[in-house]
């Protein structure tokens, strides 16, 4: 489990023999935080990735098969706080 690189539009991660893209339209809490914070991520269960540092937690089914999950995280700023919204 790795993550192979981090780009201008998101994160490649290494699971199981799998390469998976994290796009940051798809993932945008990933977007704004730090190289370190996104490398320090680990599997659980051999079937979770959690982000310790980020508290963000993914199933790799979620990887697998995006088309089985179609609510998405989106972020928006509102005042001086960040607020999660759901969107389908």
């Amino acid at each position: 489990m790795s993550v192979e690189n981090v780009s201008s539009l998101g994160i490649w991660l290494f699971v199981k023999g799998k390469e998976y893209f994290l796009s940051f339209n798809d993932y945008p809490y990933f977007q704004h935080q730090t190289l370190k914070a996104i490398q320090n991520v680990q599997l659980c269960h051999n079937v979770h990735l959690y982000w310790p540092e980020l508290d963000i937690d993914l199933e790799i089914d979620n990887l697998e098969y995006p088309e089985k999950y179609p609510l998405k995280c989106r972020l928006t700023k509102s005042s001086s706080q960040l607020n999660l919204k759901r969107s389908a």
